[in-house]
């Protein structure tokens, strides 16, 4: 059921009662930014599958490209769903989600961000 709400929200029945459309639109923007976020980091995995450099460490440019893919994809899954539950939540007057996945993905990307400086360092000449 709830995937159908995220494919075809027209056939899932509507709850509660419609929400300002300042608020869904709203909404919308930040799920737009998230998909953005999504695409940016797949793109970051692509380019580093193709343009980075074989690294002294084996197979760490393959795991660098992967896990941004890998990323890219959930940030995307998590963008519809929290986009989803935001609106249900507006419709019916509840309090709106709370969500940790933003900072998870700032400890990420801080993360991956040493790796990469740490990769950098061991390729640079001596």
């Amino acid at each position: 059921m709830r995937l159908r709400s995220w494919i075809d929200p027209e056939k899932t029945p509507t709850v509660g009662r419609t929400p300002d459309y300042r608020f869904s639109l709203a909404n919308e923007r930040t799920f737009l930014a998230w998909i953005r976020t999504g695409l940016a980091l797949v793109a970051g995995g692509l380019g580093c599958a193709q343009f980075l450099p074989p690294l002294p460490i084996a197979y760490l440019r393959e795991i660098i490209a992967v896990s941004l893919l890998v990323l890219g994809g959930i940030v995307a899954l998590r963008a519809v769903d929290h986009w989803a539950r935001t609106e249900r939540a507006m419709r019916l007057g509840e309090e709106l989600p709370g969500s940790k996945f933003p900072a998870i993905l700032a400890v990420v990307v801080a993360l991956g961000a040493l790796l990469l400086i740490v990769a950098v360092l061991l390729q640079s000449p001596r």
